[in-house]
């Protein structure tokens, strides 16, 4: 089994396409007007509009009424991206989680929660096999 992708159902894919390729900086590949994907070394993102939702079963999909996901993306430096203007709902953070994270987490345009974060203790760089960061010099 391979883990492909994760899908968001939108009412209006395009607001929500651009509102990641703004958070990303990746440019969306898009199949039809109904369906988008960011896709990033690690994960794709899909977006797809409620006009999809029958073609798997219809009522199974409601957008803008996620409770229980947050999409996550590990970026290079999470405190520039606080001060940078990201069209976004800020939920909270940034904040250094206990697990080694330093998080930012916020809304995007459907309310669905989105995690921006940089491993930056030793173990969380590590778990996602980045080098240490730069300490003192030796003397």
């Amino acid at each position: 089994m391979q883990f492909v992708s994760v899908r968001v159902i939108t009412a209006d894919v395009a607001r929500l396409v651009a509102f990641y390729e703004r958070v990303t900086g990746v440019t969306a590949t898009w199949a039809t007007e109904d369906f988008a994907e960011i896709v990033t070394p690690g994960a794709t993102l899909a977006v797809a509009g409620v006009r999809t939702v029958p073609l798997f079963a219809p009522g199974s999909a409601r957008p803008a009424d996620n409770h229980s996901v947050i999409v996550e993306f590990l970026v290079d430096d999470v405190d520039r991206l606080h001060g940078a203007a990201v069209d976004a709902e800020r939920v909270a953070g940034p904040a250094t989680m206990p697990w080694g994270n330093r998080s930012l987490l916020l809304r995007d345009p459907d309310g669905n929660l989105v995690n921006l974060f940089t491993p930056v203790t030793p173990a969380a760089r590590e778990k996602f096999g980045l080098a240490a960061l730069p300490g003192p010099a030796a003397s």
